[in-house]
């Protein structure tokens, strides 16, 4: 059983994969709006919010990480919109007829999006080297980073296939992941928490992504990461865990789509 789930899944991957060759404005789209926020934090708004930082150029530093996670996080909606456009267009009851184990068509999505993701992570850490992003990480710290990336990548994009699940079509998948979008501007991805107002900190400090954005820091740049680093991965355990078990819930529980 195991063997055929793993073969039905790598034979879903292939055809996200496909997918995403056909339509490479959808795949490498989630890294425009990263991009976009890094070159306005940078040129427009990084000299006065970097003042309190040390510059342009250290904030840069400082912005990169935060605009790492928003990378990730915009990667959910292209996977929210696949999820729900194979709900709706009923090649999911096709799928069911057939001899093939249920998990797989969510397995190949969850795999196909991770990679879609990380190749668009590339992208923006590209963009932000040519502006002046500079890193410390040696390849220990890298490989490191890598691991944290692939960790949040697997469970945000389970998050968002589950999410996808309860929408009733493509354009409602697309904005209930919006969240997960804006979390990083309520963290620490472009400010200090400790500059921010007591309400706002509280909630900057006890959200899942600040963690994660300090972590990737202290890689990157070599800050203090100090305990954030095992909060991170037991945020980003538990996210993949809820929405691998809600996602496979709801995808079992209701063959006629609701």
């Amino acid at each position: 059983m195991t063997t055929y789930a793993l073969t039905d899944s790598a034979t879903m991957l292939r055809r996200n994969l496909r997918h995403a060759m056909r339509y490479p404005a959808l795949s490498f789209g989630t890294a425009v709006l990263p991009i976009i926020f890094l070159l306005l934090f940078r040129y427009v708004f990084g000299g006065a919010i970097g003042a309190g930082i040390g510059g342009g150029g250290d904030y840069t530093d400082y912005l990169v990480p935060g605009i790492i996670l928003m990378t990730v996080a915009a990667g959910t909606t292209s996977t929210a919109i696949s999820v729900s456009t194979d709900l709706t267009e009923g090649i999911v009851a096709r799928f069911r007829t057939m001899p093939i184990a249920r998990v797989s068509l969510l397995t190949g999505h969850v795999l196909g999006s991770l990679l879609q993701t990380l190749a668009s992570t590339v992208v923006v850490l590209g963009v932000a080297f040519l502006i002046g992003f500079r890193t410390t990480a040696d390849p220990l710290e890298w490989l490191a980073v890598t691991g944290v990336l692939v960790l949040l990548t697997f469970a945000l994009t389970w998050l968002a296939v589950a999410l996808a699940l309860v929408s009733k079509n493509p354009e409602g998948a697309s904005n209930i992941v919006l969240p997960l979008v804006i979390l990083p501007f309520l963290g620490s991805g472009f400010v200090p928490t400790d500059s921010m107002s007591t309400g706002v900190r509280w909630f900057a400090e006890y959200q899942p992504f600040t963690p994660i954005i300090n972590t990737l820091r202290g890689l990157l740049i070599g800050t203090s990461i100090g305990s954030d680093a095992f909060v991170a991965v037991a945020w980003c355990i538990v996210m993949a865990a809820v929405g691998f078990l809600w996602g496979r819930a709801l995808f079992n529980r209701d063959p006629s789509r609701r």
